[in-house]
């Protein structure tokens, strides 16, 4: 008889075990579910500010993108109208040299026609007493025709001078070519007895370039405000004749 309270104290004690493992087990539960919860809440606000900062970083870029747009935009338009200004101020460049270029080479042949040059070249030994201005030679629209910008003649002798307003090394081969298309064609009419020397007057050159000249037996004339000057001739020189 005395085993039966034993055995419910028995009982008693697993009921006991039992109510504390269950309570040890819905203690553990409520503390999983208060982690998962947490784990959701802070995943939530995690992708939240990931979220935010995408947005952010997605609007600053655009913001910058628009200001780089504009900003390029803005730099074309103004090279837009850099070049229409360099356009426009070209032209107008072309225009005043173009202008400038006609009227100097207009002064200078009209200061080599008048009695200053005519005086000088006598000095050289030349008895000038004529000139001409813009002869045409050859058979118009062929390759031996042209024209001498001015002619100073003293009978037999004839100087035969191109007008540039800036003299280059190609206008004193062009002319020695010019030179000697002038005596070919003169010699076809029977003037074979005259003589041709070449002159250059210009209203700017270098001094290379008044040496080339020299160097191919022709006088080199140059603009001296409101007159001409034939630039003096190197020791030794001699004009060469066509």
């Amino acid at each position: 008889m005395s085993a039966q309270p034993e055995t419910l104290a028995q009982l008693t004690e697993s009921i006991r075990e039992i109510r504390e493992t269950l309570q040890d087990n819905g203690k553990w539960r409520e503390e999983s579910d208060r982690r998962r919860e947490e784990a959701d809440r802070r995943y939530v606000m995690l992708r939240e500010e990931a979220d935010r900062r995408y947005d952010q970083l997605m609007e600053k870029s655009r913001l910058e993108y628009n200001r780089q747009a504009e900003e390029y935009n803005r730099k074309f338009a103004e090279l837009v109208e850099q070049t229409k200004e360099t356009d426009r101020r070209m032209k107008e460049t072309d225009k005043r040299v173009g202008g400038l270029s006609s009227s100097v080479g207009e002064i200078v042949e009209h200061m080599i026609g008048g009695d200053n040059i005519l005086a000088q070249f006598q000095a050289l030994g030349y008895d000038v007493n004529d000139h001409y201005r813009n002869r045409k030679f050859g058979i118009k629209n062929t390759n031996s025709s042209g024209q001498i910008d001015m002619i100073l003649e003293d009978g037999d002798v004839a100087i035969l001078i191109e007008v540039k307003t800036n003299l280059k090394n190609d206008d004193v081969l062009e002319h020695i070519e010019r030179l000697e298309k002038y005596r070919r064609w003169m010699d076809s009419k029977g003037h074979d007895r005259m003589r041709y020397v070449g002159a250059l007057a210009c209203a700017m050159v270098e001094d290379s370039v008044v040496k080339f000249a020299q160097k191919n037996g022709m006088y080199v004339i140059v603009q001296l405000g409101n007159t001409v000057e034939i630039v003096s001739p190197p020791e030794g020189f001699k004009a060469k004749e066509w």
